[in-house]
């Protein structure tokens, strides 16, 4: 019997750093282990690294290769020395909002979509260098590279090359990267930052990012969606919901996305093909807040939406709690409507923002089908795909069956396999097999959840406009 050959994934997101260790061969996760990241919407990037040797990503031994995954558009900004010259702005920091207006007034939406694959919101990097450039114009003189997370974490784990390496899948979350011609738009950059910047090479995907001093094979790495994507091995009419700190929708497909509304952004995916994305900033923290809201733990909250009518007796929320990146409303705040004296109760609260997350990832479905996306099926994943009050309404609400695969870190697992994949010199893609928990069938008679969403969509429009 031949020996088993480990690799291993890292997924370093918002919240936290992990790291899995996993049999190149089988896919089999042998070892998880993790450790936090600070609260905010902008960190030090050394933070990163202190999680990454705490999960023991200083402590490989026996592994063969290693990728990186993290959470996308995160601006590292360094100085000619490699030091940030400003907190790194997350994607979930919205300060950049009147810029990500400016840029796409300045060349047209129509620009963006066709040529760039994106249309500039307050997530995307771009808008994040204007900000700086607009708010510390001394610390943008100062810039000399622009890293993502990923790329920053896959730089110093190689010890810091002179040039660091990204792939498309990160890269094409910037702004100022071309998922269509696959080549940096420098002019795009400049126009942000005031200035020319060095940006991390663009690696193919079964590329090698290098080796390190230890002999590990580090792989391109991949943003975080897109790992996932490799993680779950999804084809064509699979479509992933995410429900984590964001929401997230997004499916591996060839077509090409150009949509000029800013909904769907034209990601490309971490496998040489594209990843058609919508993400909203209120995720599964909504379920959180409203439990902290009702005085119960996220326990008893899933208890009490479980209680309720599933239409939660007319009441419903507007989940736009921390503002909104789809729809684009960045300063909103969020709403509860249908409120009458007699639905009133904590039941239909808590099912009322269960209803109000899912309708809003069933808004992002159909902004997916209407860019000529096909859904067949929706992977549910993330921490909040395990709540039982999201899996017994998500079918119906999103009109197709509904697959939940075995508990797993999915994205941290596609950064392994990108890694197995590499290993073998790019040849042939790890074939790992797919473990399902459970299916969900939309039910027969579904007309409660027609009747949610039209009320949802028309709260929407008066409260917001859009």
């Amino acid at each position: 019997m031949s020996a088993r050959r480990t690799v291993a994934g890292v997924d370093s997101s918002t919240q936290s750093c992990k790291i899995v260790t996993v049999d190149a061969d089988t896919g089999e996760q042998l070892t998880l282990r993790s450790a936090p990241h600070p609260d905010g919407t902008s960190i030090d990037p050394a933070k990163w690294w202190d999680a990454f040797v705490e999960a023991g990503g200083s402590e490989l031994a026996g592994v063969a290769a290693l990728g990186v995954s993290a959470q996308q558009h995160g601006m590292v900004a360094l100085d000619a020395a490699g030091q940030p010259v400003h907190d790194a702005l997350l994607w979930n920091d919205v300060r950049s909002a009147p810029q990500a207006a400016a840029l796409t007034a300045q060349f047209g939406a129509e620009m963006w979509a066709t040529e760039v694959g994106v249309v500039p919101v307050a997530s995307f990097t771009i808008t994040k260098l204007a900000w700086l450039r607009e708010n510390a114009p001394e610390l943008a003189a100062t810039v000399e590279q622009v890293l993502l997370p990923h790329d920053w974490l896959t730089w110093n784990i190689l010890g810091r090359p002179e040039q660091a390496t990204t792939d498309r899948s990160d890269a094409s979350g910037t702004g100022y990267f071309s998922v269509h011609t696959n080549s940096y738009r420098p002019d795009l950059l400049e126009a942000a930052l005031g200035h020319e910047a060095r940006v991390p090479r663009v690696l193919g995907a079964s590329e090698r990012a290098g080796v390190t001093a230890g002999g590990v094979v580090v792989s391109a790495g991949a943003g975080d969606n897109a790992a996932a994507a490799l993680g779950l091995g999804i084809a064509e009419g699979d479509v992933v919901v995410s429900i984590g700190t964001s929401g997230t929708v997004f499916a591996s497909t060839a077509a090409h996305i150009a949509d000029a509304s800013g909904s769907v952004a034209g990601f490309a995916d971490a496998a040489g093909g594209q990843l058609p994305l919508i993400a909203t900033i209120n995720g599964a923290r909504t379920l959180v807040a409203t439990a902290r809201m009702l005085g119960v733990d996220i326990e008893r909250f899933g208890t009490l939406a479980l209680a309720a009518p599933a239409n939660a007796d007319g009441l419903l929320m507007l989940p736009y709690l921390d503002g909104e990146r789809t729809p684009n409303l960045p300063e909103a705040t969020g709403s509860l409507t249908g409120m009458r004296r007699a639905n009133m109760t904590p039941e239909n609260l808590a099912q009322a923002s269960v209803l109000g997350l899912v309708c809003s990832l069933a808004d992002a479905l159909d902004h997916l089908r209407a860019q000529g996306v096909v859904v067949r099926q929706v992977l549910l994943i993330g921490g909040g795909s395990q709540s039982p009050a999201v899996q017994k309404i998500a079918a119906d609400v999103f009109g197709v069956p509904v697959v939940l695969p075995a508990p797993g870190e999915y994205v941290a697992l596609g950064a392994a396999r990108q890694a197995a994949w590499a290993l073998d010199g790019g040849t042939e893609f790890p074939s790992w097999v797919r473990k399902i928990a459970r299916e969900f069938e939309p039910a027969a008679d579904r007309s409660w959840a027609t009747e949610v969403r039209a009320r949802y969509a028309e709260s929407r429009r008066a409260l917001y406009g859009v």
